[in-house]
C-alpha cells in the first residue's frame, strides 16, 4: 500500500475526523501527523490526552495492518497504556510507532508523540491482537 492508499482508505473514518495523515512506514515503523485544534482541546485549550491515544492506536493499528495478510487475518488493539509528559496547544503533533514485538498472535508497539519542534508529547504502548478472519 502506498501512503496515498492508506489516506484514503482512511479518510471517511474515526481517522478522517481526527485529521490523522500518514506521512511515511517501513518494515517496522510507522509516521503520522495530526494538526492540534480545538476540535481536538480540552477545556483549558491544550490537546486532549485522548486524542493522543487514538493516534497511537491508529498508526500502530496501521503498521500491525501492513505487516499481515488482510485476506486472512483482522487487527484489533487490545491495550492501550500511555504517559502524557508535555503538552501542547498549537500546530502539529507527530506519532511515530516502532514495533518491538511481532509474534504470530500479537504485536506490541511503542509510540512516541512530538510536537512541531520535536518535543516529546507522549510516551505511549499498544499492543495489538492478530485474529483469524471467519
Amino acid at each position: 500500500m502506498t501512503i496515498e492508499q492508506i489516506n484514503d482508505f482512511c479518510r471517511d473514518t474515526f481517522i478522517g475526523h481526527l485529521e490523522i495523515e500518514f506521512i511515511d512506514y517501513g518494515a517496522d515503523f510507522v509516521l503520522a501527523k495530526m494538526p492540534v485544534n480545538q476540535k481536538k482541546h480540552q477545556p483549558t485549550g491544550i490537546l486532549h490526552g485522548g486524542a493522543s491515544l487514538a493516534m497511537a492506536e491508529t498508526v500502530a493499528g496501521a503498521g500491525s495492518v501492513l505487516l499481515i495478510d488482510e485476506s486472512k487475518y483482522n487487527v484489533l488493539g487490545l491495550q492501550v497504556n500511555g504517559n502524557h509528559i508535555g503538552t501542547v496547544s498549537e500546530g502539529h503533533i507527530f506519532a511515530r510507532a516502532e514495533i518491538v514485538h511481532l509474534g504470530q498472535s500479537t504485536h506490541v508497539w511503542d509510540v512516541k508523540i512530538t510536537d512541531d519542534e520535536d518535543k516529546l508529547i507522549s510516551v505511549i504502548r499498544v499492543t495489538n491482537i492478530i485474529k483469524e478472519k471467519n
